[in-house]
């Protein structure tokens, strides 16, 4: 019989939402929450032997001693295989599953597999390293997550051929293999060139990459007479972070009025980022905002004035839809303020 430990969050354990996401890693013996359908979807094969319970926040803000905690508790059980998740789009949920999935295939040996969305950032981070069932963007696609995933679990752990991406619903991997055809290379190019001239369906053999350019606007004509806004996914934010903009993986952006400050002061602002050495940032968080050098600039008459307001968010493990989504939302107010320009900062 395979031995499974499960990896779940505070959501699926039936814990609680994002007040309970801080929660520290806890072993419970056998099965948890969508443990029940991973059960049912690998039968007799295997049983499901402890699960892992840790919240999204304690994880990726805490990530040398949740690692740590979770590889102790996963070494008790000397499990034949490791399933985390499924995160679906749920970002902080999905860079665990990732990261926990890498540790124990590296540091135990253990294979491991997991599931996400394509956009998870989760996904696009640990793809390389961690085999990841693709699946839908919410858990109402459970039903169809959890028996891909154990079907290729199980292929994995007995060691049997693993398909193509498209063959096992893993997500691509960027590793291509040699492998023999009946028709040669230049006939298969050919015959895909006349199935692309007829308008037919055809499938490449080397897909290409999709990278998503973005053409430059045009330059501000009289830089002395703009208004610029500063806008920032390093996550600086007003003390006590009003809006509880997340450390990891956001889900909203903040706007905040800075109408009259002159700078960012310690006793004032901080970062809200879990994915940098936050200590200088919150010393002086105009090291990542500089809104002390566009005050000087202002009074200097080197450009026209300082927007108002400063939008910011948190670009650590943010997934690339929510960032485009953030930004087309900005953009819009900050066209009707009458902005002409914009200096966009990180970490």
């Amino acid at each position: 019989m395979i031995k499974i430990v499960h990896y779940i969050n505070q959501f699926f354990a039936g814990i609680g939402g994002e007040e309970k996401a801080d929660i520290k890693p806890e072993l419970r013996e056998g099965i948890v929450g969508p443990g029940m359908a991973l059960k049912a979807a690998v039968g007799n094969e295997a049983e499901i032997v402890a699960t892992v319970i840790c919240g999204d926040s304690y994880f990726n803000e805490n990530l040398e001693t949740a690692i740590k905690e979770i590889l102790e508790m996963v070494k008790k059980y000397n499990p034949d295989l490791f399933i985390a998740g499924p995160a679906f789009n749920a970002g902080r949920y999905g860079v665990a599953c990732g990261t926990i999935c890498k540790e124990v295939q590296d540091k135990l040996g253990i294979p491991a597999v997991t599931g996400m969305y394509i956009e998870n950032p989760g996904a696009d981070i640990f793809k390389k390293d961690v085999y990841i069932l693709s699946t839908a963007n919410a858990a109402t696609g459970m039903r169809q997550a959890v028996p891909a995933m154990a079907k290729l679990a199980l292929k994995i752990v007995k060691k049997e051929a693993i398909g193509t991406p498209a063959e096992d619903g893993y997500l691509p991997r960027g590793i291509r293999k040699n492998l023999f055809r009946e028709e040669r290379g230049s006939k298969r190019a050919v015959n895909m060139l006349v199935a692309k001239l007829k308008g037919e369906s055809f499938e490449t053999e080397y897909p290409m990459p999709d990278f998503d350019r973005v053409a430059p606007n045009q330059p501000v004509l009289d830089i002395a007479k703009a208004k610029i806004a500063l806008v920032t996914s390093g996550g600086i934010v007003p003390k006590h972070n009003p809006h509880r903009i997340e450390s990891s993986s956001a889900s909203k952006f903040g706007k905040y009025d800075i109408a009259g400050v002159m700078d960012l002061t310690e006793e004032a602002y901080e970062t809200a980022h879990g994915g940098y050495d936050p200590v200088y940032a919150n010393l002086d968080a105009d090291r990542v905002l500089p809104v002390d050098v566009l005050r000087d600039m202002e009074k200097e008459g080197v450009i026209g004035e300082l927007h108002r307001y400063f939008y910011t968010t948190v670009g650590n493990g943010t997934s690339v839809a929510n960032s485009k989504k953030y930004a087309a939302e900005i953009a819009q107010e900050l066209i009707k303020d009458g902005v002409q320009a914009v200096i966009l900062t990180s970490t």
